[in-house]
């Protein structure tokens, strides 16, 4: 179980740190199905692996100017509300329910994306805006307006879930701000800190999440060794273009989609 977890959260990290989401939608399926964990459970410890590998790798990709500091401020913030509904909710529901809907969520989004990406003006548009600094414009009320809706809609994803709302962060702020994947995935690991604090902290504070030593020991390692996976998918950024990061962030969502929904029918 120890190897299991080290490699599987160093895969995790890489993922996290490379795409800006991935660590919820691959966590909570491998500690229901690989480590033994209750969905339930599985939903609370997700959040601690996905707070800090999002950290650290949010450390390391601040360096490329990418980072939209105020953007990714006011959508964390703005779904907070969100979270806390999410996580007062999300115990609420069988784990068979809950599985359920986090399939046809990850179905949906894995559709938008590779919808987005395949767009004959996707490639050129995103690639030539990937490198750029975080235009400091002002910002119009249709603006303020789209961020609000999308971080209270992530915000509830992330405490009903218990992911980091990456998956639904990137896709936001690369299809309705129109932030190209790079900036849109280096922006989502800021916001995913915040509400996956807010999100564990809602679920400690209500009772709902329980940490036995094993299970304690278990996301330890699983944590350190995704902090770590994190830090090396941060620089794999610098050489592949944002259409490739948008089409593997789009197959990774099928897969986990796809075999989850097998295991939970099962």
């Amino acid at each position: 179980m120890i190897v299991e977890a080290l490699l599987i959260g160093a895969f995790v990290g890489i993922v996290v740190g490379s795409l800006g989401a991935g660590g919820g939608i691959l966590s909570v399926p491998i500690l229901v199905y690989i480590l033994g964990q209750d969905p339930h459970q599985a939903t609370g410890l997700s959040l601690i692996i996905v707070g800090l590998t999002a950290a650290i790798s949010l450390a390391t990709r601040a360096r490329s100017g990418n980072v939209a500091w105020r953007e990714g401020a006011l959508f964390a913030l703005a779904g907070l509300v969100g979270t806390w509904a999410g996580s007062a909710l999300g115990p609420l529901i069988s784990a068979r329910a809950l599985m359920l809907s986090f399939c046809a969520l990850l179905g949906a989004v894995a559709v938008f994306m590779v919808h987005s990406q395949m767009r004959p003006s996707a490639s050129s548009s995103s690639d030539e805006a990937g490198d750029t600094k975080v235009d400091k414009g002002t910002w119009t009320l249709t603006t303020v307006f789209r961020v609000v809706a999308l971080a209270t809609l992530t915000g509830f994803l992330t405490g009903f879930f218990g992911v980091g709302g990456g998956f639904a962060i990137v896709p936001a702020l690369h299809l309705a701000l129109r932030y190209p994947m790079k900036r849109a995935s280096a922006t989502s690991l800021l916001v995913m800190v915040i509400t996956a604090a807010f999100g564990l902290a809602s679920r400690t504070l209500a009772g709902t999440l329980t940490i036995t030593a094993e299970a304690g020991v278990m996301v330890a390692l699983f944590t350190a060794a995704s902090m770590g996976g994190g830090i090396v998918g941060a620089k794999l950024t610098k050489r592949v273009s944002n259409r490739v990061l948008g089409l593997v962030f789009a197959a990774l969502l099928v897969c986990v989609t796809v075999s989850t929904l097998a295991a939970t029918l099962a």
